[in-house]
C-alpha cells in the first residue's frame, strides 16, 4: 500500500466521520451526537492497528529521558496557551458549546468523559502524527518523505504543515503554535514518538482541565 494512503486513511476517516456528526446533529435531531465520537475514536483506532506494520516511524518505541522530558514540558505549555488564546481573532468562526458530557439533569457522564479523553490523548495524537508530521511535513520538503531524516526538514515545510495544522481547529491561533511546538520537536527529536508524547500531554490534561473548569467550549 503507498506511504502516503496508509498515513492518510486513518485521518481521512476522522474528518469524514466529523462532517457526519456536524449533519446527524442538523437532521437527525433524535440522536445524542456525542456518542458518535467514541465511534470515531474507536474506527481510527481499528484503522491504525490493521496498518500498523506499515508505520516503520511508529516501530522505534525507545525515547532517550532527556527527550521524555522535553516532551512533556511541551505538552504542558502548549496546554497552558490553548486555554489562554481564545480572543476573537485568534478564531475560526464563533466558539460553539464544544462536547459537553452533561445530561439534562446537569450531572456529568463520566462514560462519555472517558471515552472523550481516551480518544483524545490515545488514538488522536497517533493518527494526527502520523498524518501532519511524519507525512506532510516530510513530505513538503521532499516527495520521497520515508527517505527523508526528520531532522533535514527545513523551515518553510515546518511553517506550511503547522499553518494547515491550524486551520483544522477553531483556536486557529492556538493550533499553529502546536503545530509549530510538534514539528519542531519532531525535528529536535527525529523520533514521531516525542511528538505524539506531547500531544498526548496537552490533550490528556487538557480534557481534566475542561472537566474541572466546565469550559466545555475548549472540547
Amino acid at each position: 500500500m503507498s506511504a502516503i494512503f496508509v498515513r492518510s486513511l486513518p485521518f481521512g476517516l476522522y474528518i469524514g466521520l466529523l462532517v457526519l456528526e456536524g449533519v446527524l446533529r442538523d437532521y437527525a435531531t433524535g440522536f445524542d451526537v456525542r456518542w458518535l465520537y467514541p465511534i470515531k475514536a474507536g474506527i481510527v483506532a481499528l484503522a491504525l492497528v490493521v496498518l500498523w506494520r506499515h508505520y516503520a516511524e511508529l516501530h522505534k518505541y525507545g525515547l532517550r529521558s532527556k527527550h521524555v522530558l522535553l516532551s512533556l514540558a511541551v505538552g504542558i505549555v502548549v496546554l497552558v496557551l490553548w486555554v489562554n488564546l481564545d480572543a476573537g481573532w485568534m478564531l475560526l468562526g464563533e466558539a460553539g458549546e464544544g462536547y459537553d458530557p452533561r445530561g439534562a439533569e446537569g450531572r456529568i457522564d463520566w462514560l462519555l468523559v472517558a471515552f472523550r479523553i481516551a480518544g483524545a490523548a490515545l488514538v488522536v495524537p497517533i493518527m494526527e502524527e502520523l498524518f501532519w508530521r511524519s507525512f506532510l511535513q516530510r513530505w513538503l520538503q521532499q516527495s520521497d518523505f520515508l527517505a527523508l531524516d526528520p531532522g533535514r526538514v527545513g523551515v518553510k515545510a515546518l511553517l506550511i504543515a503547522s499553518a494547515l495544522f491550524a486551520v483544522e481547529h477553531i483556536q486557529w491561533f492556538a493550533g499553529l503554535i502546536a503545530g509549530l511546538a510538534y514539528g519542531w520537536l519532531y525535528i529536535h527529536t527525529r523520533n514521531l514518538w516525542a511528538p505524539v508524547v506531547a500531544h498526548a500531554t496537552t490533550n490528556g490534561l487538557l480534557g481534566a482541565y475542561v472537566v474541572t473548569t466546565e469550559q466545555w467550549r475548549f472540547w
